[in-house]
């Protein structure tokens, strides 16, 4: 009965906050160590993605939210009148992937990799709440860093930065070679 209890006041703190909630704020409103309640949350967890439910927790880099399954979207686009699907381009998710991997960065630094402008896209970015600005490297002009949200997180089904995938040596290798390639071709021309 008292487990009953704990994971109920673990859903009302979830459902109330409406954002992740650090585990070590959690125990400390259930008066639990860390430990045990995350294995509680755990538990939680699996049970709501066994069940036939609505909602579901996530974790995200050591916190915990309450949220829609995604199998749902469409049901509360349909009540809400308001879809917020954001389209992402080859050059959002170009400056995403850059953003992701390289943080913090600077727009300057993002520029060099991309070999273009990259305003448009970092503010578009930012207004979709996948990136944010992380503070100001320490250099002449003081510019700003950039770096993922927990917004990143949610929406690319990541519990934190560690899961991004690794990218296989030999592709890098063959990525710098095209590059190379076509570095040379445009001299030609």
């Amino acid at each position: 009965m008292e487990l009953l209890v704990t994971e109920a006041q673990i859903e009302a703190i979830l459902f109330t906050m409406g954002e992740a909630v650090e585990l070590e704020r959690i125990a400390g409103a259930i008066d639990h160590d860390e430990e045990t309640t995350r294995k509680i949350i755990h538990n939680m967890m699996d049970r709501y993605e066994a069940e036939e439910r609505g909602i579901k927790i996530i974790e995200l880099d050591g916190a915990y939210q309450l949220c829609t399954k995604p199998s749902m979207y469409e049901t509360i686009i349909k009540i809400t009148h308001i879809p917020k699907k954001h389209v992402l381009t080859d050059v959002l998710l170009e400056t995403l992937s850059i953003i992701a991997y390289k943080q913090p960065i600077t727009k300057l630094q993002i520029e060099a990799i991309r070999g273009v402008k990259s305003d448009h896209a970092v503010n578009k970015l930012v207004e979709y709440n996948l990136v944010c600005e992380m503070g100001r490297m320490d250099a002449p002009g003081r510019p700003i860093l950039f770096g993922t949200t927990e917004e990143f997180l949610r929406s690319f089904g990541l519990q934190s930065l560690d899961s991004l995938p690794v990218m296989n040596p030999e592709k890098i290798e063959d990525f710098k070679i095209e590059a190379e390639e076509e570095i040379q071709l445009k001299l030609d021309i």
